[in-house]
């Protein structure tokens, strides 16, 4: 499978490897010197909950962009226009404040160390290991996504060999991660936040420059791609054919709200920063000041995948050997001189790195956590646990390799990475959201709800649209349908279940329902946290009303 052109290589020269050079050293540096604040299970896991909530969430933004982000969404902007933005606007900035406001309590009070933990004391022991096996093949199947788009990219741009670049960035993962735990994967992604932006930000100026400017980009792709391609909303009604293959139901539901709230409140690969954080306050505000910068970063991947429709109108046509993947490396390749090269050079390796790490460190923390202490080998002293947790780290880069070759039976890797969301994130959610808010769902509805939430899911995907029993015109409007499939077939499972099966006692609920006091309800923020300007319902709204705000000149 070819996902950039065969001939695009990048006139890198000494200066730029030096730069890259410099990344990895001090990559490692943060391993070894978050390795002396290691000393328990819970250090290793969760950062022993001390870190500052601009870490974390500078920490949470940056563990979603990851490479298959950036060339995914810039490949998005090229496809299709500035409907990209329904990826962030609609498709991120409301859960992540619903995560923040709403379900943060919940978890961070309830003392958990892993998104499953909480099913266990919501439901069962049954949705738990059942959630716990999912969410662990799932980040190894993420993590499999991010190293083989790595080996792609690195082979196709700088002419290494696949299993180079493999083994390079595997090894450098795997190393600062087993050493200094979730800590020295934080600290390296706040790195790898500004390493990325600092690859991004030159690219999208000097392509805006490139084109005459915004002016000059909007007039060149109106003549060539028509209005709908500027609009956010153009050509999405009911009925109506469009690239995306979804109309604005179907995105609103699949994507604004199943898929989106499915991916932010669940995914703990997410969600384990948050938990990370010093105290309650900290932990809601993780999410929101993600927020803030994701609502930015669209206008860093749109932008370039737009001037290449612009600058290189073969992309994507039939005929041509350009797919829109290519439309970051072409852009790299085009505007940027040596030296700034390097620097985007290394921030598309952070970025694989970042994602990787996220979903190893996730992993890491289910298996061992959730799977092998509660299951497998129990009452092990916390040493034990965590020598198992690093050898796991180590198991799951080498798992990750196996699974990287899955995404070759994939033309697209966002489609891949949806369809995996639609699949394992979205069951979870229904369950999430129903424990949480109906007090009377049994005990047993849980494993039921995640069973045929998966089931539906993929019934819909493999059968249902695969088959041609429906007509769905793209694998990105199946992603979304399957994502609406999956969350009703659940909720309506666990509700079916629910009313032929007891209750958990209403004392056993407390600060895990919504509406029942918490034994910590009365906690206060500590110093500091209690300023007007670091309220966690004063930044989510601030954030949705900036988005919504940001909407307006695309959605006409």
């Amino acid at each position: 499978m070819q996902y950039l052109a065969e001939g695009l290589r990048l006139p890198t020269n000494g200066l730029d490897y030096t730069i890259l050079a410099i990344y990895f050293v001090v990559v490692l540096g943060i391993g070894f010197a978050a390795r002396a604040s290691v000393k328990t299970s819970l250090d290793f896991f969760l950062s022993g909950r001390s870190l500052p909530a601009w870490v974390t969430g500078l920490a949470f933004v940056a563990a979603n962009l990851g490479a298959t982000e950036i060339l995914g969404m810039a490949a998005t902007g090229a496809q299709y226009g500035v409907a990209v933005v329904h990826w962030y606007w609609i498709g991120a900035i409301p859960a992540m404040v619903f995560l923040g406001l709403v379900m943060m309590p919940f978890y961070y009070r309830s003392k958990v160390r892993s998104v499953p933990e909480y099913l266990l004391q919501r439901f069962d022991k049954s949705a738990h290991l059942l959630s716990s096996i999912l969410f662990a093949f799932a980040a190894i199947l993420i993590a499999g996504v991010n190293l083989y788009a790595l080996s792609i990219v690195v082979e196709a741009l700088l002419g290494w060999p696949q299993w180079v670049a493999i083994v390079v960035a595997g090894f450098f993962v795997l190393i600062y991660i087993t050493i200094g735990g979730l800590s020295s994967a934080i600290y390296n992604e706040v790195l790898q936040f500004f390493v990325i932006l600092a690859a991004l930000i030159p690219l999208t100026v000097l392509g805006l420059k490139r084109v005459g400017g915004w002016d000059g980009l909007t007039g060149s792709l109106e003549k060539s791609h028509g209005e709908d391609f500027l609009s956010a909303w153009g050509g999405t009604g009911i009925g109506d054919a469009n690239p995306l293959g979804a109309n604005w139901l179907t995105i609103i539901l699949g994507l604004g709200f199943v898929l989106s709230f499915g991916y932010w409140t669940t995914n703990f690969a997410e969600v384990q920063r948050a938990l990370s954080a010093k105290n309650l306050s900290a932990a809601k505000r993780t999410p929101l000041i993600a927020a803030y910068p994701k609502i930015f970063i669209v206008f860093a991947v749109m932008i370039p995948g737009l001037v290449a429709a612009a600058v290189f109108p073969e992309i994507g046509t039939p005929g041509s050997d350009l797919t829109y993947n290519d439309a970051i490396p072409l852009l790299m390749q085009e505007l940027l001189p040596n030296g700034v090269l390097g620097i985007a050079v290394t921030g598309l390796l952070a970025a694989f790195m970042a994602g990787m790490a996220a979903n190893v460190s996730s992993f890491n923390t289910v298996f061992t956590t959730d799977i092998w202490a509660r299951y497998v080998v129990k009452d092990k002293p916390d040493a034990y646990y965590l020598r198992f947790g690093r050898l796991i780290t180590a198991v799951g880069v080498l798992a990750s390799i196996g699974t990287a070759f899955i995404a070759a039976s994939f033309s697209n890797i966002m489609t891949y990475l949806q369809t995996l969301f639609s699949f394992f994130n979205v069951p979870m959610f229904v369950v999430f959201i129903i424990g949480m808010f109906w007090k009377r769902a049994s005990m047993k509805s849980g494993v039921w709800g995640l069973v045929a939430g998966t089931t539906a899911a993929m019934v819909n995907y493999f059968v249902i649209y695969k088959q041609g029993i429906i007509d769905i015109p793209t694998d990105q409007g199946a992603n979304f349908v399957s994502a609406i499939v999956g969350f009703v077939a659940g909720a309506v499972v666990m509700v079916a279940v629910t009313l032929f099966t007891a209750p958990r006692p209403e004392a056993e609920l407390a600060g895990l329902v919504y509406g029942t006091e918490s034994p910590d309800a009365d906690e206060v923020p500590e110093e500091g946290d209690s300023a007007w300007y670091r309220s966690p319902a004063l930044l989510g709204w601030g954030a949705i009303v900036l988005a919504a705000l940001c909407y307006l000149p695309y959605s006409l």
